[in-house]
């Protein structure tokens, strides 16, 4: 039994200590994370909806402990510059950067907020990091790749593909930094392949007609999207224009290839957000950037459009099929 006066003095200090408890949880700091996108809310909500599924699993979620700041450019790279002051204005933690663009425009801006790469075509290639292993400084993430050598790959699958084709229109973004080792990498394997390239270059939504416009001079049978943050933003509209041109199309990603494109060779965008939560989870969690190695995906899928392919009048050779992780039927 607790007699009286020890009763009342353990109330009193419950009564004591509440104030300071609930002080603690009002005082609990919320993290900022800042996600750039060069492309609009629509387009990047996959995207950030997987980031923010795998951030719950590890215990942050949005609008408890963790608050995510989206700004959008709407296809407008020009306009990232201005929208990475204010992410940075509001003090964020961390900015999530949802391509090379937008890691190239947090990147001038500062050296001391943490930077993870949601995707980036080539980080190492295009000066983002020095090392994939120690990338240093105050940014880590995902790319796509090392190197530019899968264009070359793809141009092979493309070829496979469509065996005759002797012409290819590549799709390329002049303002992309990546894009000129990827240009390189191109007229390799189209020697190899007995292939001459066509190049269409669009560095913004408004382009995109033209670059299209000018691909019957060249006479392509075959054409070739690269990866871009901008393409990748307008691809609707993109699977539609190589479905008006009559030609057989390859692209990096399958999002293309769900709204009618014909097939795609690349790594899951998706996915790479969900690594990409991963390493925003570390550094809200005291890890350095710099000392995070950049991960790039484990799996490239092909995906095919047999639907597509039936409305092109072509056949996807067996042996391609054979290959695919995924046939829309």
């Amino acid at each position: 039994m607790i007699d009286r006066r020890a009763f009342v003095g353990i109330c009193a200090s419950a009564l004591l200590a509440l104030p300071r408890a609930i002080g603690a949880q009002q005082t609990e700091k919320v993290r900022r994370i800042g996600f750039i996108s060069p492309n609009s809310a629509e387009m990047a909500g996959d995207n950030l909806d997987a980031f923010r599924q795998v951030l719950r699993e590890r215990g942050w979620v949005d609008g408890q402990n963790v608050a995510i700041e989206s700004r959008f450019a709407d296809g407008n790279a020009d306009r990232l510059p201005v929208l990475v002051a204010e992410l940075i204005q509001i003090k964020v933690d961390v900015i999530l950067a949802g391509a090379s663009v937008a890691t190239w425009a947090a990147k001038n801006a500062t050296n001391s907020i943490p930077i993870v790469m949601g995707a980036s075509a080539d980080a190492l290639g295009e000066g983002l990091v020095t090392s994939l292993a120690h990338p240093g400084g105050n940014i880590t993430g995902m790319t796509f790749l090392v190197g530019p050598e899968i264009a070359g790959k793809q141009l092979q699958l493309l070829k496979e593909m469509a065996p005759a084709t002797s012409r290819v229109a590549v799709l390329m973004n002049p303002t992309n930094r990546s894009h000129a080792a990827f240009a390189r990498e191109l007229k390799v394997a189209a020697r190899s392949l007995a292939v001459q390239i066509q190049v269409l270059e669009a560095s913004s939504p408004g382009h995109l007609d033209s670059a299209f416009g000018a691909m019957p001079k060249g006479r392509a049978a075959a054409l070739l999207i690269l990866t871009d943050s901008m393409f990748f933003g307008q691809r609707k509209r993109i699977a539609d224009l190589a479905a008006r041109s009559g030609l057989p199309a390859l692209y990096s990603q399958k999002e293309f290839v769900a709204l009618g494109g014909l097939a795609s060779y690349g790594p899951s965008v998706e996915e790479m957000f969900r690594r990409a939560a991963v390493h925003v989870d570390k550094i809200l969690r005291g890890a350095k950037p710099g000392d995070i190695p950049v991960e790039q995906p484990t799996k490239f899928e092909l995906v095919i459009n047999l639907k597509t392919a039936k409305a092109l009048g072509i056949t996807i050779p067996q042996s391609v099929l054979g290959r695919a992780d995924e046939v829309i039927k």
